[in-house]
């Protein structure tokens, strides 16, 4: 298995387990599903008596996105309530990716190609959707660190994140 985390923050953001679907080499979109959380039984053998109602849902469950669950991404309430704030930071995090591709020897043929590729993404993909993502950070908080995209496909019950591809490194577990 191989864990992708942010290369700003640190933070563990994917895995390969999910699913990636590469999207013009500049994200990733991973499909994901809600999840009942904290309504695991588990069965020790007991068998409950006829005359014994099954007990309702339990009040502590909750439904969750699986990959937000898995990889503890944190919800950004109002962070990012314009374009204009989000591309504030967006713009930091990009510049950040590109000193890792120059300091890693990249071309400025590939730097360019990735520059372009985000620039295509978000005009095309997030811009004229804006309103409809939710804005989350890894683990750690970074305010410098990746901002993940969650969007729900055309159906209007499949969450999907965007993860941009260049702003992960992998670790093989």
């Amino acid at each position: 298995m191989i864990i992708y985390k942010d290369i700003v923050s640190g933070d563990e953001i994917i895995s390969d387990t999910y699913g990636l679907k590469d999207v013009d080499d500049v994200v990733y979109e991973v499909d994901c599903k809600k999840i009942t959380k904290g309504s695991e039984q588990f069965d020790i053998g007991a068998n409950p008596s006829a005359e014994e109602q099954e007990e309702a849902l339990d009040e502590t469950t909750e439904q969750v996105i699986d990959v937000v669950d898995a990889f503890r991404l944190n919800k950004m309430e109002g962070a990012f309530t314009t374009k204009k704030a989000f591309q504030g930071q967006f713009k930091g995090y990009l510049k950040k990716v590109v000193e890792k591709f120059k300091a890693d020897g990249a071309s400025e043929d590939k730097i360019k190609s990735f520059q372009t590729g985000v620039q295509e993404y978000y005009t095309k993909k997030i811009a004229p959707n804006f309103t409809d993502f939710d804005f989350y950070a890894g683990e750690s908080m970074d305010p410098d660190g990746m901002i993940v995209l969650l969007n729900y496909r055309e159906d209007g019950l499949t969450p999907y994140v965007v993860i941009w591809k260049h702003g992960l490194t992998a670790m093989k577990v």
